[in-house]
């Protein structure tokens, strides 16, 4: 049996008329008569005619993939972001290409050269959480590949970036629980180095700022984000003479690890002390423990967004306003606080 797929040619050759005449009837070209375009077509049905997609590609100079690149797919936050993005990509037709950096900068260079290599029309990305040169990312523009950052962006203007605006949002909740009456308000903050844990820092000064407040230092911890570094950090507020009647926690996973060494303190959770906490994902709502309040990051809405913006970058590069100077996407998502009734019961 000849499973050879069948080709333009073959269409061409059995309905004796040149392979541009059947390249045009499949592309449904006006200056194809109808008679002609129906014999084609129907030929190419009968056949189970497939068009060659590198051949397209090609002619296209494009592949209609992008490239994606997450710390991590097993963190429910970077799980929505990604079901956004292949939705967006989906209803564009785009398919997506993914990889992880796993927070090593030097592996998130390395998935980054692969994503080049394979030629991919844009890539999407959440920096790692040490992730301090970005060369490797602002050399694609060099090879044509647009860039779209989202969540975790970079400091600087000149990027198109979706975020939420965490410094109001630390605000907002640094004033909700002065508004209760939680006075002593700790915060266990991310990697230092990282864009975003300078943002809540900012909007938890600014917070104490707006009560004419100064903020007493040692309630400022930081972790790296493992479970052994927060431990740390939650062991260090508790050890002060004046501990915290309040924890910020920079999201929902160092926020679980805190209440479990709490617990193990035996404190009492969100009756001795309280916490709140980034993100509002569902996980938290399995546990005995949640925050009190959370700050909703929309990270399925951060991922659809992101790949929104990469369409209309590559359809401009397509009409040729790529030749005009450069406007980047700086799209700003609300940041909600959301209050959970259960951690009120």
């Amino acid at each position: 049996m000849d499973n050879k797929l069948p080709t333009i040619k073959e269409i061409a050759k059995r309905l004796n008329v040149s392979v541009s005449t059947v390249s045009r009837a499949l592309a449904d070209h006006p200056r194809i008569g109808l008679r002609t375009k129906t014999r084609v077509q129907e030929l190419a049905k009968e056949l189970n005619y497939e068009p060659n997609a590198q051949a397209i590609f090609f002619k296209q100079r494009k592949t209609f993939v992008i490239g994606v690149i997450l710390p991590y797919i097993r963190e429910e936050f970077f799980s929505q972001a990604i079901s956004g993005i292949e939705k967006a990509a989906m209803e564009h037709e785009y398919t997506i290409l993914f990889g992880q950096s796993f927070d090593d900068p030097e592996r998130e260079k390395k998935v980054v050269e692969t994503m080049k290599k394979q030629r991919v029309d844009g890539l999407i990305i959440s920096l790692s959480k040490q992730t301090q040169n970005y060369e490797h990312l602002q050399a694609l523009e060099k090879f044509g590949i647009p860039v779209v950052y989202f969540d975790r962006v970079p400091p600087f203007e000149h990027a198109h970036k979706v975020y939420c605006n965490l410094f109001k949002g630390t605000v907002d909740m640094v004033n909700w629980l002065f508004g209760r009456g939680y006075k002593r308000i700790a915060i266990i903050n991310g990697p230092e180095k990282l864009p975003a844990t300078k943002e809540r820092l900012n909007g938890y000064i600014e917070g104490f700022s707006k009560k004419k407040l100064k903020v007493d230092m040692q309630l400022v911890e930081n972790t790296d984000l493992s479970k052994e570094s927060t431990y740390r950090a939650v062991k260090s507020l508790l050890a002060s003479k004046n501990p915290p009647t309040a924890i910020i926690s920079f999201n929902d996973y160092v926020h679980m690890d805190a209440v479990q060494y709490a617990q193990q303190q035996n404190i009492q959770i969100n009756k001795d002390l309280v916490f709140v906490s980034y993100a509002n994902l569902p996980i938290t709502s399995y546990t005995a423990h949640p925050p009190l309040v959370s700050i909703e990051q929309y990270p399925y809405g951060q991922g659809e967004k992101a790949m929104e913006i990469m369409i209309s970058i590559l359809n401009d590069k397509i009409e040729g306003k790529t030749g005009q100077q450069v406007v980047y996407y700086n799209e700003e998502m609300p940041a909600t606080l959301v209050l959970n009734q259960q951690s009120l019961l």
